[in-house]
């Protein structure tokens, strides 16, 4: 005060207060400190509305939000005043920081540093943890200690009637048990294990059926040499969960428990996608193992019912326990024509080229099996045709397909899954089927005592209304988070209008399940049901990136994170953290979120929005394959692959032509390198387009299209394709592409000079990064100018990138060091362009450089290898269909087959490859022209060729019999 009066008596202003500082903690009772000192808010809805204001971390909470959180029935006439009034009184609470509570247009905003809330301190902490354990392990777990004491005891215990802040209070347990986990795991990695013994028994304790908590319990007790301790959590746990679920645990626990027996106490990997449901399958029982009776006297089974009634849970829960099954799901695909794709996908199969079902055919023989094929309704001709293949030429395999109506094909066996049995007057609910589904997921949101007779009654109640449907059950009881149970059942009437909605004529149940969606739809706010819509166009779901920007375009004013995280809270949205982060809707809910989209008249915009945002990711996914990140861009591309589907359909059914040109010049290195043939298609398909000829991008297009078609073996057409493109050229990209084909045609023909020619014209359009050069350096090597063939080589490598391209050079030099003799270089080179190009996703390279190095390893005696490595390629050029270099391929083999002494098979090989249209030329150019026939009398006998199949059999028995021992 001294100071002060001194100042103002010599006529200085006073410098000017420190700011207040203000902390509000949540993560226990309710706290609020004022510059370090605890402030008392006193009445239930006054601490509420702090509450409120805290939790949203600075950010506005609308007037109308806090209304309905504090009068969730009906607000009062003086609920505005009364809000009024209790933001006034919290005002004169903060005192010195009374500026903190904002008032904004349309409500409040408590303004908290980050580190002013303690939620948001233990989230930071946790991700900081995180991002540092591997660099600094100690600094983490300290970090994980510090974040794991800011709870203070129950969160918010006395504010829990609060929807709102219930859901938090959800949210902050959940981000505990995360907390916990990490710290456990890191005290455990930094020989600490004694420290958190307690505190990992406690958490697995709290939860007992967390096989998260229950593994890092079991391992904290291996690594501080309590093993036999360990095991026995691990069996009571098992048990456990067989008693209470019906289920069994996951991979990791056999791995952790091989793993102490052993001598370890690591935590297994987690594991992948793994075919044991997350929850227990419900009143199913019967239905089960009647389809497991009659699929061993039919074989074809649709279960048939409308949309929510559990057919896939059913199904898959049949192919679970039938040995040897493969499930189609086919709710990404939007096109009839994919479908056979999408098998080969199912079966692991890698297809590039030819007919893709008669691969599946080949594959699935002779061996008996299941196929369950689910969601079929929105593909039932493509789907019918498919499995009417199947069942003529796979006479061991069976089919269990998933529809809301039947396939209609002969000797179909319809089996409708009606809904789940009602409990009737004088039963138990918690026997009948319906209401122990409810009650199981109603557990699993709010944990507590077992319900009493008048809970059950309203279950029962709640269930009959919701008319046994599963999904609608779920949904229902996932808003318990929310409502208590009473205040549910009292919304039923007025949100889940169940017999009324919808068209006379329409299934009732399908309107039951439209109605139980929809009320979950009114519960979001405007945004969340904006992001809900906009998200259904996407097939296969989104990653978290395109998500919020999708969500930050549509709401600038939210923050974008908060309204993805509502969506998953609601249930109408499945958040995947398997590997990169993805969200998915169920396919009723996609299907719904369609429906509001074109009510709200959005469904143009929504359109233009998906097209944009597949142009703008394959722009990226192009750029970033020329670049180091190549290997990133492929598992993004083939990641994205159903959505990019469902864009390309969407551009060709709106005759976008600048759209699908962008798409597909833009995948111009994913149809070169990668064994996707389904984009090839889109490339000819687009390339007779007949309105393409006037667009700037024709060339480029059409350069791309005739890559499809040499990679697919027709050469004679990829010139064609090539040659018009540079007719309409109006871009060096375009010119230098459809060059480059030239350059390969050529190549085929055996015109070395004009390969060179070709390719150093689009080097010069392309740039020396590009496999022009190397293109260039073949053709001079295979013609004797090995020194010029080096020098164009070592320009081509001195400027690549990309793991594809150093691949390409390293391939190009290993077969110029193999021309030159020099087998060991040849060799390294060779396996380098493999491990490259296999890294990157550039399937294409890794098979032509094992041509090389088969070679490689037959001319240096390496005999056995050789012959197991030829195998292989034969295998894979087979498999994806590209005979112009499995011709190649073919005739090395028979090379090594002649020095073997087996002279007919190569005989026979060389004789099928001389009259094989998609033969490379081994001895020269041919004279005939790229557009003409070949003439097969010219260069091979006039005897009638082999088949291809008595071809490949006949390479195939040859190469084991020469790997059998003697």
């Amino acid at each position: 005060m001294r100071d002060t009066r001194e100042a103002m008596a010599a006529g200085r202003q006073p410098p000017p207060p420190p700011p207040s500082s203000v902390r509000a903690e949540v993560l226990g009772p309710l706290r609020l400190l004022v510059d370090g000192a605890p402030v008392d808010v006193p009445g239930t809805k006054r601490r509420a509305v702090l509450a409120l204001l805290a939790l949203a971390e600075g950010r506005i909470v609308t007037v109308d939000r806090l209304l309905d959180a504090l009068w969730p029935s009906q607000v009062p006439e003086s609920g505005r005043q009364a809000l009024h009034n209790h933001v006034s009184r919290l005002r004169g609470h903060l005192g010195p920081a009374a500026a903190r509570l904002e008032t904004c247009h349309d409500g409040y905003r408590l303004a908290l540093g980050h580190d002013e809330l303690d939620a948001a301190q233990a989230r930071t902490l946790l991700a900081t943890a995180r991002t540092t354990v591997r660099r600094e392990p100690a600094g983490a777990l300290c970090l994980l200690q510090e974040a794991h004491g800011l709870w203070r005891g129950p969160v918010l215990a006395d504010l829990t009637d609060v929807a709102p802040i219930a859901a938090a209070v959800e949210e902050y347990a959940q981000l505990h048990h995360e907390v916990t986990d990490a710290l456990v795991a890191s005290a455990v990695d930094a020989g600490r294990a004694e420290e958190v013994l307690g505190l990992a028994a406690a958490s697995s304790a709290a939860d007992p059926l967390r096989e998260p908590a229950v593994l890092l319990d079991m391992r904290a007790r291996a690594v501080a040499g309590q093993a036999p301790e360990a095991l026995r959590i691990g069996r009571d746990y098992r048990r456990r969960l067989a008693d209470e679920t019906g289920l069994d645990p996951s991979p990791a626990l056999d791995e952790l428990e091989r793993d102490i027996i052993s001598g370890g106490g690591r935590t297994p990997a987690p594991p992948g996608e793994s075919a044991r449901p997350a929850t227990a399958l419900i009143g199913r029982d019967a239905q089960v193992a009647s389809l497991h009776r009659l699929l061993a006297a039919e074989r074809l089974i649709t279960l048939v019912g409308p949309g929510g009634v559990g057919k896939t849970r059913v199904a898959q829960e049949v192919a679970r326990h039938s040995g040897a099954a493969t499930v189609l799901l086919l709710a990404p695909v939007t096109d009839p024509a994919a479908i056979p794709y999408a098998l080969t996908a199912a079966l692991n199969l890698k297809t590039d080229q030819g007919d893709v079902l008669a691969a599946c055919v080949a594959l699935l023989g002779d061996t008996p099996g299941l196929l369950l094929i689910d969601n079929c309704e929105h593909l039932l001709d493509g789907v019918r045709d498919t499995v009417d293949v199947l069942l003529a030429s796979c006479p061991r395999i069976s089919v269990l397909a998933t529809s809301r109506e039947p396939l209609g094909l002969p000797g179909e066996y319809v089996w409708r899954l009606a809904p789940l049995p009602l409990p009737h007057p004088g039963q138990d609910p918690s026997q009948v089927p319906s209401a122990a589904l409810f009650l199981d997921r109603a557990r699993r949101v709010r944990p507590g005592p077992p319900p009493t007779s008048a809970e059950l009654r309203t279950v029962a109640e709640i269930v009959h209304r919701l008319d046994g449907m599963p999904l609608a059950i779920e949904l229902a009881a996932g808003r318990l988070s929310t409502f208590s149970l009473t205040d549910l059942r009292d919304r039923l009437d007025r949100a889940l209008d169940l017999l009324g909605g919808g068209s006379t004529g329409a299934d009732a149940r399908h309107r039951t399940l439209r109605a139980t969606i929809d009320w979950s739809y009114r519960l979001l706010t405007e945004d969340e049901r904006r992001l809900f819509r906009r998200l259904s166009v996407f097939a296969d779901g989104v990653d978290l990136d395109s998500a919020e920007r999708l969500a930050a375009e549509l709401s600038p004013q939210s923050d974008p994170g908060s309204t993805l995280a509502r969506l998953v809270d609601a249930s109408v949205l499945d958040a995947s953290f398997e590997g990169a982060t993805r969200y998915r809707m169920l396919d009723t809910l996609r299907a719904f979120g369609q429906d509001r989209l074109a009510a709200a008249g959005e469904d143009e915009a929504a359109a233009e929005r998906m097209l944009r945002w597949a142009v703008e990711l394959t722009s990226w996914i192009a750029t970033a394959m020329t670049t180091e990140r190549e290997p990133e861009a492929d598992a993004v591309l083939r990641r994205e692959l159903a959505n990019l589907r469902a864009a390309w359909r969407l551009a060709r059914g709106r005759s976008s032509l600048e759209d699908a040109s962008a798409m597909i010049v833009a995948l111009y290195d994913a149809i070169t390198y990668r064994d996707l043939v389904e984009i090839r298609a889109w490339a000819e398909e687009l390339a007779d387009d007949q309105a393409l000829a006037a667009h700037p991008r024709a060339s480029a297009v059409l350069g791309t299209a005739a890559e499809a078609a040499y990679h697919r073996g027709d050469y004679r057409k990829a010139d064609r394709l090539a040659r018009r493109g540079l007719e309409t050229t109006t871009d060096s990209v375009g010119s230098g592409r459809c060059l480059m084909v030239l350059s390969v045609a050529d190549f085929a023909r055996g015109a070395y000079g004009d390969v060179v020619e070709h390719a150093l014209a689009a080097a010069a359009l392309l740039g020396p990064h590009r496999e022009c050069l190397g293109i260039a350096a073949l053709a001079k090597a295979y013609a004797g100018d090995l020194d010029g063939a080096r020098t164009l080589n070592d320009r081509g490598l001195a400027a690549a990138v990309s793991p594809s391209m150093l691949s390409w050079g390293a391939y190009v030099a290993g077969e110029i060091d193999s021309l030159a003799g020099h087998g060991e270089q040849a060799e390294r080179n060779y396996v380098r362009a493999i491990d490259l190009a296999r890294g990157s996703g550039a399937t294409f390279l890794v098979g032509v450089a094992t041509v090389g190095l088969q070679s490689v390893r037959a001319s240096t005696g390496r005999v056995h290898e050789a012959l197991a490595g030829y195998r292989d390629v034969i295998d894979y050029f087979a498999r994806t269909g590209n005979w112009t270099h499995l011709w190649t391929t073919l005739r090395n083999l028979a090379e090594l087959l002649r020095r073997l002494g087996d002279e007919e098979p190569a005989a026979l090989i060389d004789a099928a490859a001389a009259l094989a249209p998609d033969a490379p030329v081994v001895n020269g150019p041919r004279d005939d022209g790229p557009s003409s026939p070949h003439p097969a009398s010219v260069s091979a006998p006039a005897t009638r060729a082999p088949s291809r199949a008595a071809v490949l059999e006949t390479a195939r028995r040859a190469i084991e019999r020469h790997l059998a021992p003697p």
